[in-house]
């Protein structure tokens, strides 16, 4: 059986073992998990959009 995958915490870098004992995986604890959640929560992490031009841009349905 080979050992379990090492990851580093995204929040603070600290390694984390990728098993199902780590109950906060990818991160290494739940401070660190909140941290990571403020910033989708604040909006200092954000997911890009980029529109094609083919793309209807009216969203109204009357």
């Amino acid at each position: 059986m080979k050992p379990p995958a090492i990851v580093k915490c995204p929040t603070c870098k600290d390694p984390v073992e990728w098993t199902p004992a780590s109950k906060y995986r990818p991160f290494c604890s739940e401070r660190c998990r909140l941290i990571d959640l403020g910033q989708w929560a604040t909006e200092a992490y954000s997911v890009p959009v980029t529109s094609s031009p083919d793309q209807d841009t009216d969203t109204s349905f009357s």
